[in-house]
């Protein structure tokens, strides 16, 4: 879910072509939860293969990182490790949430409210042990590293960038700025038309490169400051105060300097709000990972999703071409690199 900082964090748009031989290290969950809610079938069901099993997210990762690839972009994936206890009441709640959503589903099925249907059915993705595996899987065969986190992908990823083995990070959540990451990347994967939530209408979504550095010095304040705001709007780890937005927060946090000041004024409590600052500014990574970016192994590929989980080949066929492009030209560069 993320801290809602969007209304203060400035953003500039970017073209793909602009990111060609970057390396991005994308925030595993929140892409895939995107694929999970977004690739559906009209009445909302995620799409399966004939045993059952979501395929939904291996859809969205070969189309969407053959774009990427096509283009010279070069992402890692970085998967969540086990999360802090303090998550313990969101991640409860969003299965509260879920589990409502998935009654208001049923129910709009039955009065025929497809609409509706898909909007409640997207409410109740999951990331199963199946999906985190069936991911992995893809991502080798796609010649993608994957890294697996202690803690949180973002906190990771934001890490990797701020030690140069990545160029940025990738995620739709602005936390990777909290964790210090020094540039983030939005709508890398969901770039092209999206529709408006309860709206039949849709628009175009391109690339937003935020820097980090450049967002703290157009708000006047320092990294330390914006964990505060986002504590003061409510994290995964607390509700944050009741009325307090991103802009109402800015101007609180400008005005005493810190959350404790700002508490002080309203009479109000965060609890564990030292624990919560500490779990952005100096987030649990690791340093024990390898990168290593391989050529897509198409054959391979092809033999997963077709022969395992049912894909059809004659609708692959463009991106089976464009992945033995991709291909091609690493074997290409090879032969030059030693010419």
């Amino acid at each position: 879910m993320g801290v809602a900082l969007g209304d203060i964090v400035s953003s500039e748009e970017i073209g793909m072509n602009e990111l060609e031989g970057k390396v991005i290290a994308i925030d595993a969950y929140n892409i895939i939860y995107q694929f999970l809610a977004s690739i559906r079938q009209r009445d909302g069901k995620p799409l399966v293969d004939s045993q059952g099993r979501v395929t939904s997210h291996l859809s969205g990762l070969l189309y969407r990182n053959s774009n990427l690839l096509e283009v010279g972009i070069k992402p890692i994936y970085v998967f969540d490790g086990k999360p802090d206890i303090m998550k313990e009441g969101t991640l409860e709640k969003r299965k509260e949430r879920k589990v409502k959503a998935k009654e208001e589903y049923e129910k709009a099925l039955e009065e025929g409210d497809l609409e509706r249907a898909r909007t409640k059915a997207q409410q109740t993705s999951r990331m199963s042990k199946e999906i985190v595996e069936s991911s992995d899987r893809l991502l080798e065969l796609l010649g993608i590293p994957v890294v697996y986190a202690p803690a949180e992908g973002e906190g990771q990823a934001a890490h990797m960038a701020q030690v140069g083995d990545a160029w940025a990070a990738g995620s739709q959540d602005f936390d990777t700025l909290l964790c210090g990451c020094p540039k983030l990347v939005r709508n890398l994967t969901v770039t092209g038309k999206r529709k408006l939530p309860g709206r039949n209408e849709y628009k175009e979504v391109s690339p937003e490169l935020i820097v980090l550095e450049e967002v703290l010095d157009e708000l006047g304040i320092t990294r330390e400051q914006l964990v505060d705001i986002a504590i003061l709007c409510g994290t995964d780890y607390n509700q944050g105060v009741k009325g307090i937005g991103p802009k109402r927060g800015l101007k609180y946090i400008k005005k005493h300097g810190d959350l404790e000041g700002v508490l002080e004024e309203r009479n109000e409590e965060v609890n564990n709000y030292e624990v919560i600052r500490k779990l952005f500014l100096e987030p649990k990574v690791t340093d024990d990972y390898g990168l290593k970016f391989e050529s897509p192994r198409v054959d391979e590929l092809k033999e997963f999703l077709c022969e395992e989980h049912d894909f059809t080949e004659d609708r692959m066929q463009s991106v089976l071409d464009k992945l033995s492009a991709v291909a091609d030209s690493k074997k290409q560069s090879k032969l030059f690199a030693f010419s």
